[in-house]
């Protein structure tokens, strides 16, 4: 038994050293020479620590074994996943978008979103400092808030003049102009945007309409998916 978690505990120590000599143009996960070098060293001297830790608890090699392989596991995942964060980050945000209605999966300048279970793009959407659920809607000349994503949002509803006729689908109502200092989904920040609030008790959903879309680059609706692009 305390041979063979030798030979495992060897094998590993031999597999990290073999990927830190190894890597092609002398790099390991975006570190130059200088720091493979000194991440090489470092792993050495662990080895000479837990040899020389080993040496004092020969009676019990088999526990000190296995202690220092969970170690050593425990280390390679650190190693790995800090190397590639972003990659990780990527794919949990798109785990997250298929699971979380209306999450916005980010790469780069682009924003990716699934269809809900109703057929329609739901969003979740940052406007100020408060996170609002919308729907996207094409057919709206502007972003249509509701009363109470407006007050969360922080906009003045007491000074609000309902000065623009909308259709809705409790019919024509009436809504008030402003203007978001900003709108957040994903990785895709607008600022600036032209939106409406419409009266108390006349709209159901926020709507995310054409003053939020018309500012990017590109949106499409590929499959089951919506596809936003902000511009560089």
């Amino acid at each position: 038994m305390r041979r063979r978690f030798l030979w495992i505990m060897l094998a590993i120590l031999a597999a990290v050293m073999f990927v830190l000599v190894i890597q092609r143009d002398g790099t390991f996960a975006g570190l130059d020479p200088a720091d493979v070098s000194s991440l090489t060293m470092k792993v050495v001297v662990l080895v000479f620590v837990v040899t020389l830790a080993l040496a004092f608890f020969r009676e019990r090699l088999s526990h000190a074994l296995e202690a220092a392989l969970v170690w050593v596991v425990i280390a390679l995942l650190l190693i790995v996943g800090y190397a590639y964060r972003f990659e990780l980050r990527e794919v949990a945000d798109r785990v997250m978008s298929e699971l979380v209605p209306g999450h916005g999966a980010s790469r780069g300048r682009v924003v990716e979103i699934a269809r809900g279970k109703g057929g329609n793009f739901s969003v979740v959407a940052q406007i100020n400092s408060a996170r609002i659920a919308m729907v996207l809607d094409t057919g709206a000349t502007s972003v249509v808030l509701t009363q109470e994503a407006a007050k969360a949002a922080g906009l003045p509803l007491e000074v609000l003049a309902y000065t623009v006729n909308v259709d809705t689908a409790n019919g024509r109502a009436r809504a008030a102009p402003v203007t978001l200092d900003r709108l957040t989904i994903g990785g895709i920040v607008e600022r600036a945007v032209p939106a409406l609030i419409a009266q108390p008790g006349q709209l159901r959903s926020n709507l995310l309409g054409m003053s939020f879309l018309n500012r990017l680059e590109s949106w499409e609706v590929r499959g089951d998916r919506l596809i936003l692009r902000s511009y560089p």
